[in-house]
């Protein structure tokens, strides 16, 4: 018979293995961004972003290990938003689960759409939004299969990342200290030519942080998934310093392959498949059709994150409705234990980001990823924040962690203050918080509303400090 867990009342099969928990984590965090997007990052901070991506990565190690300690202790809690609920109340629970659940919706959207634009390099005359609707779809019935089916089909598109990252930099090495392809090694001269180690200085370093901690975002996932993983809290440690390690190692690795084979400043262009820094060794390699190649690679990471995303957001839906923060339609299972009406609700707001995106790409694409990074480092704060009140509660003798958890949360709300000063993201922020600011207004009408009633919600618990 199948294990079982309960989040918010409703059973959840435990399913997943160990080895697919890692590829859940890894899945969820490494996107399009390493293989295209980190252009833009290396554009603002130079040859100094592998800085930037290891103060990014010690930030991911922190809410890692944080979470770790919290969901070993309480696996059956329901995720970050269980936590939260239990040591924070069921305001701050609320904000948290609704913040991440439409970032998460809206992250989604933008992946499918970017699915759409690389099937456009073999079929140019394609409409987007067919391809971004058919994925979507896809992604929809993998979801809707048994939870151990979609760990498996997220396993392999996941190593297909991993193997590529591994091969990139293992020819990169060649390629600096060796040489490759018929050229002598290119040696570390990039780090200092062209303006130096960081051209734009310490200003340039912080501002690249925006693109930096988006890419790591995703690491949290793994919180969701514990609760249908097959032997919990151990599993999850396992995996998470797994994940965590290999993460760091590839994004820093990874950029500093990039910046030693490509002077800074032409890898700045790098957005779109035929500039991308991976191509480019691909074809000193004499891989045949680099290009395409390439192309299938990160069509494949666009479609991994967008599986992730989808069975995180519906388990952070079914967790809401499961506390009485959502209808409790959102809470209900099936046989398989599979939360069908919180998913096919992710899936509706991942079809309307898609459309959006398709109508209006120049406005509405970059408005999806400002809100989506909005959303996830307010979520980021608030596991953290869990963390310490969890700490006082239970661990007050842990200080070494706690210390790194207070440093984390003020790298992360300076990178969230940041973002106003950034010329893609700063318009992007500021329309999306109309949409932040209205979910504790929400939760203050929903609460309001059951005092009058005089029916406080029986799935909330009691706060721990205030016990």
């Amino acid at each position: 018979m199948t294990a079982q867990s309960t989040s918010g009342g409703a059973s959840l099969r435990r399913e997943l293995s160990g080895r697919q928990l890692r590829m859940i984590g890894l899945g969820g965090a490494i996107g399009t961004g390493l293989f295209l997007g980190s252009g833009q990052a290396i554009s603002t901070a130079g040859p100094a972003v592998t800085v930037a991506y290891a103060i990014g990565g010690a930030v991911a190690v922190t809410l890692a290990y944080a979470l770790t300690r919290m969901i070993a202790a309480h696996p059956d809690a329901g995720g970050f938003g269980g936590m939260a609920e239990r040591y924070l109340g069921p305001g701050p629970a609320f904000a948290q689960r609704w913040w991440y659940w439409i970032a998460g919706v809206v992250n989604i959207g933008s992946e499918a759409l970017a699915v759409g634009i690389y099937l456009k390099l073999w079929w140019p005359g394609l409409p987007l939004w067919v391809p971004a609707v058919l994925f979507a779809t896809l992604v929809l019935v993998v979801n809707s299969f048994t939870v151990g089916v979609f760990g498996e089909f997220e396993y392999w598109l996941a190593m297909i990342k991993v193997i590529t990252i591994v091969v990139f930099v293992g020819l990169g090495a060649v390629a600096i200290f060796v040489g490759l392809g018929g050229r002598s090694a290119t040696g570390l001269s990039a780090w200092t030519d062209h303006g130096g180690f960081a051209p734009h200085g310490v200003g340039g370093i912080w501002l690249a942080m925006v693109l930096v901690t988006f890419s790591y975002m995703g690491t949290e996932a793994l919180a969701v998934a514990a609760g249908e993983a097959r032997a919990g809290g151990r599993d999850l440690v396992s995996a998470t310093r797994g994940v965590v390690l290999r993460l760091l190692l590839f994004y820093v690795l990874g950029t500093a392959v990039v910046v030693s084979l490509v002077p800074w400043n032409e890898a700045a262009a790098g957005g779109s498949v035929d500039a991308s820094p991976f191509v480019r060794l691909f074809d000193i390699a004499g891989v045949p059709a680099a290009v395409h190649v390439m192309n299938a690679v990160v069509l494949t990471a666009a479609l991994s994150a967008m599986n992730t995303n989808v069975y995180v957001a519906s388990r952070t839906l079914h967790g809401l409705a499961g506390s009485g923060q959502a209808p409790r339609l959102f809470g209900r299972v099936d046989r398989r234990g599979v939360p069908l009406p919180a998913l096919l609700a992710s899936g509706a707001g991942l079809l309307l980001a898609a459309l959006l995106a398709a109508v209006a790409p120049e406005r509405a694409f970059l408005a999806l990823i400002g809100f989506s990074l909005s959303g996830a480092l307010l979520t980021w704060i608030l596991i953290l924040a869990t963390y310490l009140a969890y700490r006082r509660a239970e661990r007050p003798a842990d200080r070494g962690l706690a210390v790194a958890v207070v440093l984390a949360m003020v790298v992360l709300a300076a990178v969230l203050g940041s973002m106003a000063f950034s010329d893609t993201f700063g318009l992007p922020m500021l329309s999306g918080v109309p949409l932040l600011v209205a979910v504790p207004v929400a939760y203050a009408v929903h609460a309001r509303r059951r005092r009058a009633a005089g029916t406080p919600d029986p799935d909330a618990p009691e706060p721990v400090g205030a016990r």
